[in-house]
């Protein structure tokens, strides 16, 4: 420990202080969201300010060239169940830092400095818009020649689902040039930045993070994650990735998730240190590919995936998946070949392992299912997310219960189903029986290509060396000293290294559950990570409830916490949210003040309604927000509008998958100054029985557009991303608009197979236009509504319009 210190201050005692002014400068613009005057003319305006600033004090060595970006384009994306986006006007400030006599080649340095509705953004992405802003500086001021260009770009639509980086790297000039890219996001505020993808392929990647990084923090166990599409979130690597063909690196701030996208994500919260360490970082890394001759002929070293994984921050382990193929097969062949003596002993008679191993299976099973069952138990009767701002609670709860039940299972096996067989033969069949486990998995793991199959690894090499070394002390009665400091330091590698894969995994998870949706149980996802960090935990110390002579004192403890806990949990003591004004943890409510028109075939109106629709980002929905606004209650729980597409409901996102449960309270008619205006340019037929319908809208910067072709009807092609159309989740058809400064009318139309006859029409397609800023963003009904709400929450409101057409 005193090496570690003296190595940590040694590294940071050389170091250079990252400026946070950039931050503080960025983040009082307020919020920026795209189409606004602070988004497209005040941010970009002080970052060419800064930009020009840092030109004129360039040395000699480097050439600063810088280019205003504004593209209109379109695409489809199949995140959020898929759909397609388009974007009109948008901007993007780039600056590209090339040695003196030019380079052919580059490596990108991506930031966002766009922020969501409502919130400041320092994290999400002003901080490192700053950190870029500050690495020009430095790079610009060095007399060092670059051999390779480096080129940031400062990108100002990320928020509007990755639209400015879609128009960088397939439509300017510059993205031919690059070869690799650094993609700077966050999923929190401050922290360390966790590399949580690279790639595709490519691993001289990750060893150019490996060679340069001064304080790594990255895992090929997140990025698995990640990529699988557990999490709800998409970030720009994906399409530099899919629409670049364009390897990199991908890091995210993700420590105090709680406040990410809310009003508390402010730069004060930001620690120095988080933005010195992200700095050095990512200095580095862009100096050495800068450097790298790797970059210019990375083609050559495109193939193959790696296994990467930090150790307590201090190094990256990294080695080719191919090389962790052969390690992981032969660690497995090498305990099987372990197992395989002790089942061909000559006492089979007593040879239990067999049962051992799927005794332990079943101690498993019974224990996720009874912790399961206590976690849905605490849902139904809504007490759900008692641990957001306690997490301890969710270790009294969840945890102490897996531990009682695993402990019980065994201790019963123990009394009634092994009563009459020695107790050190029975702690080596379930130290083995766990052994067997982990290399099964190891085995499967491995076949199925994950690179996390490393985990698996650790669980059986350190253990099966340990248990070779001491032997015969397992056979013996009574736990030596020797025996006990041996077995703890077999173990030492892989329980260090599963309970920092675990603080990581928590870290990031458990405020992901504060905006999962309404349909997803929280305490259940919870429950059961904890039930399997506890099982991977106690895998190898289960053979000593077969050693011990009494379980009695540890279950009558631990069943204790649990009762006591779950008493208070279910008594409300624990509230979920938090206030406290220097660790918030807030409710998330969105607000949308909405005016809904429906038009039949003829174009009249056949319904028209206003209210307030409310959706809760979390399990409990408004459960907690009733008694404080008595009129948002159960009783206004909003209507499915089966007609129409997405219910006719103003999607700003198609994330009705994740919210069914929502609330629509009566209010006023809204009239915005700015309406959108809508019409039907042409109708043409086409061959093979195909209508195509044109049309021009005009609105605000956020729109939304629905389709639902009528039964007999199809949508076969459309003038949005590729030609071909993306249906979402449920059949409709989900359009993202956007557009900065000056945007004209969006044109596009759509074609349509239909049948000969169609008296109630062939398509249903409705606009939403939602407004974020301005005059027009929130009614004087709706500013009074959200003055209501606790502080508890934080409650994000706008104004929208919704009107549905049939044609």
């Amino acid at each position: 420990f005193i090496c570690i210190i003296l190595y940590l201050v040694s590294r940071k005692a050389s170091l250079k202080i990252f400026s946070w002014g950039y931050l503080d400068n960025i983040t009082a613009i307020g919020p920026r969201t795209v189409g606004s005057p602070e988004n497209e003319v005040l941010a970009v305006n002080y970052l060419l300010e800064q930009i020009r600033a840092i030109e004129r004090e360039s040395t000699d060595a480097h050439k600063i060239s810088v280019d205003i970006q504004r593209p209109t384009g379109s695409f489809s994306i199949d995140f959020l169940g898929g759909f397609t986006s388009y974007y009109a006007n948008i901007t993007n400030v780039i600056v590209k830092l090339d040695p003196r006599n030019g380079a052919e080649y580059a490596v990108l340095s991506n930031c966002h400095f766009d922020s969501v509705p409502n919130t400041p953004g320092a994290s999400d992405d002003a901080v490192s818009c700053a950190v870029m802003l500050e690495i020009l500086n430095t790079l610009s001021k060095s007399s060092e020649p670059l051999q390779h260009a480096i080129i940031f770009l400062f990108n100002g639509a990320e928020e509007n689902i990755l639209q400015a980086s879609h128009g960088f790297i397939t439509q300017h000039e510059w993205a031919k040039s690059i070869r690799a890219f650094i993609n700077l996001e966050a999923a929190g505020v401050g922290g360390k930045e966790l590399v949580f993808q690279t790639g595709p392929e490519n691993p001289w990647l990750v060893q150019a993070y490996v060679a340069a990084a001064k304080h790594p923090f990255a895992s090929v166990v997140a990025q698995e994650i990640f990529q699988s599409g557990i999490i709800p979130a998409d970030t720009d690597f994906r399409i530099y990735r899919d629409f670049g063909n364009v390897p990199g690196i991908d890091l995210a701030f993700i420590e105090n998730g709680y406040i990410y996208h809310t009003e508390y994500d402010t730069s004060d919260r930001i620690l120095a240190d988080s933005i010195q360490r992200a700095g050095d970082n990512i200095l580095a890394v862009l100096k050495y590919l800068a450097t790298s001759d790797k970059l210019a002929k990375s083609f050559e070293y495109r193939h193959g995936n790696v296994v990467f994984f930090d150790v307590l921050g201090l190094f990256v382990v990294a080695y080719p998946a191919r090389v962790g193929t052969i390690m992981n097969y032969i660690t497995a062949a090498t305990a099987f070949l372990y197992l395989s003596k002790k089942l061909l002993q000559p006492k089979t008679r007593e040879n239990f392992l067999l049962s051992g191993t799927c005794l332990t299976l079943i101690s498993w099973v019974c224990t996720l299912v009874t912790v399961l069952l206590v976690a849905v138990f605490v849902s139904v009767i809504g007490r759900s997310l008692s641990w957001y701002t306690h997490f301890y609670v969710s270790v009294f709860l969840y945890g102490t219960a897996a531990v009682a039940k695993l402990v019980l299972v065994h201790t019963l096996a123990k009394k009634f189903f092994y009563k009459n067989t020695n107790e050190q033969y029975l702690g080596d069949t379930f130290f083995d029986a766990s052994l067997m486990i982990w290399s099964l998995a190891l085995a499967m793991i491995t076949r199925m290509g994950l690179c996390s199959a490393f985990i698996c690894m650790l669980w059986v090499a350190f253990p099966l060396l340990a248990k070779l070394m001491i032997h015969k002390e397992f056979s013996q009665k009574g736990a030596t000293m020797k025996f006990v400091m041996m077995y703890m330091l077999g173990m030492f590698v892989p329980y260090l290294y599963m309970m920092y894969l675990s603080w990581t995994v928590f870290e990031m998870f458990t405020p992901i559950m504060g905006r999962s949706g309404s349909e997803i149980l929280p305490d259940v996802v919870l429950a059961g990570f904890i039930v399997v960090i506890t099982v991977i935990l106690s895998s190898y110390f289960i053979n000593f409830i077969y050693l011990v002579k009494s379980t009695k004192t540890t279950l009558i403890t631990l069943t204790t916490v649990f009762v006591v806990t779950l008493i208070l949990v279910c008594s409300g003591i624990f509230f979920p949210y938090s206030s406290d004004a220097a660790n918030p943890k807030p409710k998330r409510v969105f607000l949308q003040h909405t005016t809904r028109r429906f038009h039949d075939l003829g174009g009249n109106v056949v319904k028209s309604d206003s209210g307030i629709w409310i959706n809760g980002f979390d399990y409990n929905g408004i459960s907690h927000i009733t008694p404080h606004v008595p009129e948002i209650n159960d009783t206004i729980r909003t209507p499915c509008e089966e007609q129409a597409p997405f219910c006719g409901l103003p999607w700003i996102l198609p994330v009705h998958f994740m919210f069914r449960k929502n609330w629509y309270l009566p209010a006023t008619e809204i009239f915005p100054k700015r309406p959108i205006h809508f019409k039907v340019l042409s109708k043409e037929l086409m061959p093979w029985n195909s209508v195509r319908l044109s049309f021009e809208l005009s609105g605000p910067s956020h729109m939304s557009l629905y389709v639902r072709p009528h039964e007999g009807s199809a949508l076969s092609r459309w003038s949005l991303g590729d030609g071909t159309p993306v249906a979402s989740l449920g059949g409709d058809y989900f359009v993202f608009y956007s557009h900065g400064l000056q945007a004209t009318p969006w044109h596009f139309w759509v074609e349509l197979t239909a049948p000969e006859k169609h008296p109630d029409g062939i398509v249903s397609l409705a606009i939403a236009a939602h407004y974020f800023f301005g005059e027009d963003q929130k009614s004087p009904q709706l500013y009074a509504l959200l003055e209501r709400f606790p502080n508890w929450t934080f409650s994000s409101g706008w104004s929208c319009t919704y009107d549905l057409f049939v044609f």
